[in-house]
């Protein structure tokens, strides 16, 4: 299953960024995780089939209502397997 991290900047924590993305991912049927970083970004780790992974990050490049994203990096990962999608602490 293709699997690509993302790095998502701009004002992305304390707007409920994690918990949407977790929703969308969800949704598109994507799995991996998300979390926070200690710099004040969001890192993502998806995978999925190419359109669920394109919409999901399309997604990104919005975020939910309140953030304000500045640019997504993304690059493309040897494939992994992950079992559901869930949002990581710490």
């Amino acid at each position: 299953m293709p699997t690509v991290h993302l790095l998502i900047k701009g004002k992305v924590q304390g707007v409920f960024y994690r918990k949407t993305a977790k929703e969308i991912a969800e949704t598109e049927g994507i799995t991996g995780w998300v979390r926070n970083t200690g710099n004040g970004d969001v890192e993502v780790m998806a995978g999925g089939s190419e359109e669920a992974l394109q919409a999901f990050i399309d997604w990104c490049h919005v975020g939910p209502v309140r953030a304000k994203v500045e640019s997504v990096a993304i690059t493309h990962v040897p494939d992994q397997l992950f079992e559901t999608f869930e949002v990581k602490h710490g």
